[in-house]
């Protein structure tokens, strides 16, 4: 397969020595395709049809065969069905139920729950490997509980369920080594209610999930109150350390302390590879890192996997317009309010969806993360000593070392070998390093930060 590459010079920081440094940033011919599939007015459609239903409240009807939350998820399950035929069988689509009861809270009858999945299976039977996209299809206005009333829905999270209808289009055709899962939740709204419920089912039947991309509010480039227009930034949200870490009963906890990978949890690491690749792919595009796991005053359908370990992380656009997120359609002192799809910017929204294509896809392709990775700590020197396996599934054509400097955001140097160790004339204590497994097309895997070996 021919490649294009693209040769970046490292701009060195003063405290790095005076050694230019080449990268080589491989785009793969087959996801830069893949990108250009990606259609703004496919994404306008997906989101007038989502619209369509009046109101997708969690708690509205589902018995009605044109409005409510029941007709939006038949709507869904019709567009995973109808991609499905161009999988070659691979993919498959449903629509996982179950009946949650009353809580007393902003559940007030038991509800019938359903998130919309289609299922693109990977083509190596080795690779055990689940990648999670997903957006929450229920909407509201100003009352949470307010199940009757039009809720459009269009942005919050139209775009994000949007998003995952059009990478479900679009990616079906193709085939990659690990599996990929479009999600479409339901039950946000009410407390993040579909998102607890999969990622607990995810837990139960041991899926060896990776990451999770997840897209809420993407569509819109301007703000209400400070009035900023820019479709050129989009924020991914997500925590330094582990979510589930003060429930560990190992001594991780001490590990992070001594170490200092405080900024290196499973989310944060993802969150640094997703601004990589997704910048790698798509023009005129800053990803913004936001060192937090969710905004203030709100929450993400992210958060639950990241309470139960695994990586996850939130897309959302850069400047939110408060006018148009839960609010009842109604115009007040000049001022329209309501989440309508006219206030969106699909070519931004194409552009976001297209940060988590070129993520997936990647991952996808990639082999599994090195196994074993360490740094030699036994003797005190001023390089860098690492070894790590081979992955345990994939076709592997070398490894990336990355390095970056303690305070940096993200990785700034890349070096390539084909053997399992590498010595970098660095010192191991003024930097962080990593290693990522690179597939046989350029593609590489997560990044694995060593650990110590003191023996």
């Amino acid at each position: 397969m021919n490649k294009r590459y693209v040769f970046l010079f490292s701009l060195l920081t003063a405290s790095l020595p005076s050694v230019a440094q080449t990268t080589i940033v491989n785009r793969d011919p087959q996801i830069a395709d893949l990108v250009s599939q990606l259609s703004a007015d496919s994404l306008r459609a997906h989101v007038n049809g989502l619209v369509s239903f009046g109101t997708r409240h969690t708690l509205s009807t589902t018995s009605d065969p044109k409005k409510g939350i029941g007709a939006a998820r038949q709507w869904i399950l019709g567009k995973f069905n109808q991609y499905a035929k161009q999988s070659g069988g691979r993919m498959t689509a449903t629509i996982d139920k179950w009946t949650l009861p009353a809580d007393g809270r902003r559940v007030d009858k038991p509800a019938d729950m359903g998130n919309v999945m289609a299922t693109l299976k990977g083509t190596d039977p080795n690779d055990t490997r689940v990648f999670i996209v997903q957006g929450h299809m229920d909407s509201r206005v100003t009352n949470v509980m307010n199940r009757e009333s039009d809720a459009p829905g269009a942005n919050d999270d139209g775009s994000g369920t949007a998003a995952v209808i059009e990478l479900c289009r679009v990616m079906s055709k193709s085939q990659f080594p690990a599996t990929i899962v479009f999600v479409t939740l339901t039950g946000e709204e009410q407390g993040l209610l579909g998102a607890e419920h999969l990622s607990e089912r995810a837990v139960a039947e041991k899926w060896n999930l990776e990451a999770v991309l997840n897209n809420d509010i993407m569509g819109s480039n301007h703000s209400n109150e400070t009035n900023i227009i820019d479709n050129t930034r989009l924020r991914v949200f997500s925590e330094g350390l582990p979510g589930n870490l003060l429930k560990d009963t190992t001594n991780r906890i001490s590990q992070i302390r001594q170490f200092g990978n405080e900024n290196d949890g499973k989310a944060r690491t993802l969150a640094r590879y997703l601004k990589e690749v997704g910048e790698r792919y798509v023009d005129n595009l800053e990803v913004v890192m936001v060192y937090r796991n969710d905004r203030y005053l709100r929450g993400g359908d992210h958060t639950p996997y990241v309470q139960r370990g695994f990586a996850a992380v939130r897309l959302t656009e850069m400047n939110e317009n408060y006018n148009h997120q839960h609010q009842d359609l109604r115009t007040d002192s000049g001022t329209e309010y309501g989440d309508y799809a006219k206030f969106m910017d699909f070519d931004y929204l194409r552009k976001n969806t297209a940060v988590n294509l070129a993520t997936l896809a990647n991952l996808a392709k990639a082999p599994v993360i090195p196994q074993k990775v360490t740094v030699d700590v036994r003797n005190l020197t001023n390089s860098t000593a690492l070894y790590w396996q081979a992955p345990s599934v994939g076709k592997v054509k070398g490894y990336y070392v990355l390095m970056r400097e303690t305070y940096w955001p993200f990785w700034q140097k890349k070096f390539f070998t084909t053997k399992l160790g590498m010595t970098l004339p660095y010192s191991k204590d003024n930097y962080y390093f990593a290693v990522q497994a690179v597939s046989e097309d350029g593609n590489e895997s997560l990044p694995v930060l060593p650990v110590p070996n003191l023996r």
